[in-house]
């Protein structure tokens, strides 16, 4: 008879297991993965993905069960073998009077041990190692089960939504992945060698892309390369060759006088047939773009139009600068040179602080640096601009400013614009302004 008691404890400490490791499975099993088994065939998958998509049914199962077989084995194990256990201790004089409750607490003891040993680590591990296999072949049996306890989980369920509006807890958040979270976990999978550092670049660049606008990678008003229509044909094809660039803007005499776009191999085309230039006629009507727009938004104009070169305008219909296919991909992956186009310049000094162009965006001064301090909330898209921005006036060579534990100073001028800055890391210290 112990044989069979014995027998009937390690049955329910098995199922015990099976519902904590069929639990955590289903939990730890990504959505993908299942997807991608059910499309092979997997009637387990799909059954699993049912649950996944129905959790308060799922876990009020599980814990329906775990609960039910946990309170059966403690109290049929106590039962079945307090007896003969408290039998062989009464044959020890010095605890025979307390045969009954240490025999109690003994098998309680060693119940709640193997419980925990195999009815719960040892699965959930398991779980853990083979989580969508495991989900995929314990789901039908687990929506059988479900389906037996339809009623006991309803009113569990009921019970649950219940003190959840009470609370003020919903059932699923709002927000129930950050982008801080999708960072984290691109960094995680970078550190386990899951992504190659320059593929965690291009990530954490396309996640960047969503919250800027195209203000923010064009190329400025004076950086820009354009052709007037009074230029001779020489002096055009020099352009096109000094620049390197293949698509240019198009004015009259002054480059506030925009009158279209037009595309290097055109031009040459024209050359080549004709041995003259004709701007006028290969000129394409300009695509506008507010400076505010989101770059997500621009990159949609680009797909729907055959120019690949915007004008940018401000709110006064002011020509800010230009931008290409080209600029936003340069702004996830880094910057790739066109002709005699260069990147942004950020040269690590021997002792440890940066020499930087002052045009670079601010969004990847704060990345090259790890200047994460620098203020989220602003006006400006460039060093230059912070600079500005923390003086309040056009600084002179050696001024310099201190914010949080970096301070920049200012080595070159271009005329009035702000050329390079020399940025070195201090020690921890509050956001401060500070001039020679």
């Amino acid at each position: 008879m112990l044989i069979v008691n014995l027998l009937i404890v390690v049955f329910l400490i098995v199922l015990n297991g099976f519902f904590a490791m069929s639990e955590l499975a289903m939990v730890s099993a990504r959505r993908i993965r299942l997807q991608q088994m059910a499309q092979n065939g997997s009637r387990g998958a799909t059954a699993a993905l049912k649950l996944v998509d129905d959790p308060t049914g799922f876990l009020s199962t599980v814990q329906v069960g775990i609960t039910l077989v946990g309170i059966f084995a403690g109290a049929f194990g106590a039962s079945a073998f307090s007896t003969p256990v408290a039998e062989i201790l009464v044959g020890i004089p010095l605890i025979s009077v307390y045969a009954d409750t240490i025999a109690f607490v003994l098998v309680v003891v060693l119940i709640t041990y193997f419980s925990l040993i195999l009815g719960e680590l040892v699965p959930k591990r398991f779980a853990l190692a083979h989580a969508e296999s495991i989900a995929a072949f314990v789901a039908p049996s687990m929506r059988l089960i479900a389906l037996i306890g339809a009623p006991i989980v309803w009113f569990l369920r009921f019970s649950t939504e219940t003190v959840s509006k009470l609370v003020g807890a919903s059932a699923v958040s709002e927000n129930s992945v950050t982008e801080e979270e999708v960072k984290a976990m691109i960094a995680e999978g970078t550190e386990s060698g899951v992504f190659e550092e320059k593929e965690r670049e291009m990530l954490e660049g396309v996640l960047r892309i969503a919250d800027r606008n195209v203000r923010s990678i064009m190329v400025p008003r004076p950086d820009v390369a354009w052709i007037s229509l009074a230029d001779e044909p020489n002096a055009i094809l020099d352009e096109i060759n000094a620049s390197g660039h293949s698509r240019f803007p198009v004015a009259k005499e002054d480059v506030d006088d925009l009158v279209g776009v037009v595309q290097a191999k055109d031009l040459l085309e024209q050359y080549r047939r004709t041995g003259t230039v004709d701007v006028k006629a290969a000129v394409r009507e300009p695509l506008y773009v507010n400076e505010t727009m989101p770059v997500l938004k621009l990159l949609d104009r680009f797909r729907s139009v055959n120019i690949h070169m915007a004008i940018v305008i401000d709110e006064y219909g002011s020509f800010e600068g230009v931008v290409t296919p080209t600029d936003i991909l340069a702004s996830i992956a880094g910057s790739m040179p066109e002709g005699a186009e260069e990147d942004y310049s950020v040269v690590q000094r021997e002792d440890g602080s940066y020499l930087i162009d002052a045009g670079i965006p601010i969004d990847d001064v704060e990345r090259r640096l790890g200047a994460g301090s620098l203020p989220k909330e602003r006006d400006y898209e460039t060093l230059a601009g912070f600079i500005l921005d923390q003086f309040g006036h056009i600084p002179e060579v050696g001024e310099f400013i201190q914010y949080g534990n970096w301070r920049f100073e200012v080595v070159d001028l271009d005329g009035r614009r702000v050329d390079k800055i020399m940025a070195s890391q201090l020690g921890e210290l509050e956001p401060a302004r500070d001039e020679l």
